[in-house]
């Protein structure tokens, strides 16, 4: 059992983390394999830690974003096989050197990572083709196929380890439709290219809304990041999940406050009655964003809901507790399992990724197992 806050921290619940990794498992055949998606470190949690975690339990591959995301990784002894998906020319030199695989998006990423592996006498190096199937963010179009072909065909030094795509919109029950489309256009592409390759690269599209929606569209591989994490982006599965972070913080000092006394920058809170509030030290340096003050945005203390009074500070917020029973040093939750970031997100008018993703890396990290 994780002990009460005596200061900001994200508790990391590494059980709910395995529950959560069977329960996506339990939608898979038995032979899909399991990539998880371990960029902006761990979702805001620690990349490390997950991917550690992950890797006792047998997943297949992990997924950043960036070269510096997957060399971290390799520094911490982590030796799964791990995917960049957004590597630049820049990175080549640590990708290879890191053994890590990385995207290839382009024809021109194509040429210029293969003239980088000869030069580094490379053969059948680990290379993924990203499909750009609707997204149209990154990834080769369907009438670069035969160009990619020629490329591939005069060279040994890398060899292509999967095709994937991304879907735009598997969540949203009103694009069916259009992300159907997806899965064939992908389908008939990777088809395409497995024949003038010769052989089958792993096939993976499906993200954590598609794993759970569109369950036939399996093919060899899923990639699950806000899933792993507690949240479906639908009720019907969060039911299913356990959310791994909660953020916690305390009272750092109690003010009783007259009328038409204010509070915090720009004297934007007021007290129109007499008023008492608790300072908090976490602000939007902490990843709060301002815009959450002047009670947009609730913590919970005691079992009851406090808005923030006035601006939201770099490193404190100030909240009201005038009908709370609590003291200086008490326990204060942001978010957790009961009350979660998703819905704190929602106040946000924003998504639960945004918010735990920008979780600052001063906010002490603590493991649990709850």
């Amino acid at each position: 059992m994780t002990p009460k806050a005596t200061e900001t921290t994200l508790e990391i619940d590494l059980n709910a983390l395995r529950h959560n990794y069977q329960f996506i498992k339990s939608k898979l055949q038995a032979n899909t394999k399991v990539l998880a998606v371990v960029k902006a470190n761990g979702y805001g949690s620690d990349g490390v830690v997950v991917a550690k975690e992950l890797a006792k339990i047998g997943c297949d591959y992990f997924a950043v974003a960036y070269a510096s995301e997957g060399i971290q990784l390799r520094e911490a002894s982590i030796k799964t096989p791990i995917l960049v998906l957004h590597p630049l020319p820049v990175n080549f030199e640590g990708i290879i050197a890191q053994n890590l695989e990385p995207s290839i998006y382009s024809l021109k990423m194509l040429r210029d990572f293969i003239d980088f592996s000869e030069r580094k006498k490379r053969k059948g190096y680990p290379i993924h083709l990203k499909l750009n199937t609707g997204l149209n963010r990154l990834g080769f179009i369907a009438s670069e196929i035969a160009a990619i072909g020629k490329i591939l065909s005069e060279t040994d030094c890398v060899k292509v380890r999967s095709l994937f795509s991304h879907l735009a919109a598997s969540e949203d029950p009103n694009e069916r439709i259009f992300t159907e489309g997806q899965i064939e256009q992908f389908h008939d592409i990777s088809e395409e290219i497995n024949t003038l390759l010769g052989y089958q690269p792993i096939r993976h599209t499906l993200n954590t809304s598609g794993i759970l929606n569109y369950p036939e569209a399996q093919y060899d591989m899923v990639r699950c990041g806000i899933g792993l994490y507690g949240f479906g982006n639908d009720a019907r599965f969060n039911n299913d999940l356990i959310p791994v972070l909660s953020l916690k913080t305390v009272i750092s000092q109690i003010h009783h406050l007259k009328i038409g006394e204010t509070v915090g920058y720009n004297r934007m809170g007021h007290a129109k009655a007499p008023l008492k509030t608790a300072t908090l030290p976490i602000g939007h340096a902490d990843g709060l964003p301002r815009a959450l003050g002047q009670g947009n945005m609730s913590v919970n203390i005691s079992e009851k809901s406090c808005p923030i009074i006035g601006n939201v500070c770099m490193d404190m917020i100030m909240v009201d507790i005038t009908d709370v029973d609590c003291k200086e040093g008490d326990e204060v939750i942001i978010f957790d399992k009961k009350h979660t970031a998703e819905e704190l997100a929602e106040q946000m008018n924003s998504i639960s990724y945004e918010l735990l993703t920008g979780l600052s890396s001063r906010i002490t990290r603590v493991i649990s197992y709850s």
